[in-house]
């Protein structure tokens, strides 16, 4: 049996979403249990960035390409440090050739991908139904649920002739609760649970297992916008009176990926704090 430091040994993973928050600390956890890691974000350090066009993902993406916390390269950088290999690249998961290009470059530098972590997402949409606008809505569901597809589809062929892979879908509990003035949100995590469940189906005869994570209130760089108020009330309502870590979603996300979890598969586990239980 492997040390719990190299659960992954001679596995290649590619995460969505990484440059910070849990996309990040996912990417260096399983850097850390031993896997080759490509850090894939819509940004990247150092490139010039089209204002028109990101605006079309929306205030978060605008705001973080003007701070330090684009962080591909750098967390790719850090990877190297603990004596796994990675790759810094840019994609968007809603533009099919930007994956293609990915996989290829990461197929070559790094081998063929058997861990898919789809953690790339917006959660900025934040408006009553009445004014809530299509295009928005097309945003949500876009980048959260089809990008996850589009990412799952491109490597599901590597996956199927080795006949091993492991999908891990970053969904959230409110898949399951819903999402106050968040409907695009809500839906599109909610679908990812559908997704995974279907594909999963898929997978089991040929060695592919696909879960979804559920987090509930965690800490990072987006969360830490929100009004003081509102994140006040979000450590009211969760039993544990807090939010979580990244860190704590991430020794979850390792075992789901190792041969430890050969048997799990088309499940969707929340890790919440227990914000999902009945709270009065």
């Amino acid at each position: 049996m492997k040390n719990s430091d190299q659960l992954l040994s001679g596995k290649t993973a590619l995460v969505t979403g990484a440059s910070r928050g849990l996309g990040r600390a996912i990417a260096l956890a399983l850097a850390k249990a031993g896997a080759n890691v490509a850090v894939t974000d819509l940004l990247i350090e150092n490139e010039a960035v089209d204002k028109e066009k990101l605006a079309e993902y929306g205030l978060l993406a605008s705001y973080f390409s003007e701070t330090e916390n684009v962080r591909t390269l750098s967390t790719a950088d850090e990877i190297e440090k603990f004596g796994s290999r990675s790759l810094g690249i840019k994609m968007d998961v809603t533009n099919s050739d930007d994956i293609q290009k990915a996989i290829a470059q990461t197929t070559d530098k790094l081998g063929s991908i058997d861990i898919l972590i789809n953690n790339a997402g917006v959660m900025d949409n934040m408006a009553m139904l009445e004014y809530q606008t299509e295009k928005m809505w097309e945003r949500d569901l876009n980048v959260n649920l089809t990008g996850a597809f589009n990412c799952i589809r491109a490597v599901w062929q590597q996956m199927k002739q080795k006949k091993w892979g492991r999908i891990i879908n970053i969904s959230s509990f409110v898949g399951l609760s819903g999402a106050f003035a968040q409907p695009g949100y809500g839906a599109s995590k909610a679908g990812l649970i559908g997704l995974t469940r279907s594909v999963a189906l898929e997978g089991a005869k040929n060695g592919i297992t696909v879960n979804a994570v559920l987090p509930g209130f965690i800490e990072t760089e987006a969360v830490k916008l929100h009004d003081p108020k509102m994140i006040d009330r979000i450590r009211a309502r969760t039993p544990m009176k807090r939010m979580g870590t990244p860190e704590e979603i991430t020794p979850l996300v390792v075992f789901l990926a190792s041969d430890g979890a050969s048997f799990i598969t088309g499940a969707a586990i929340p890790v919440t704090g227990g914000a999902d239980l009945f709270v009065f």
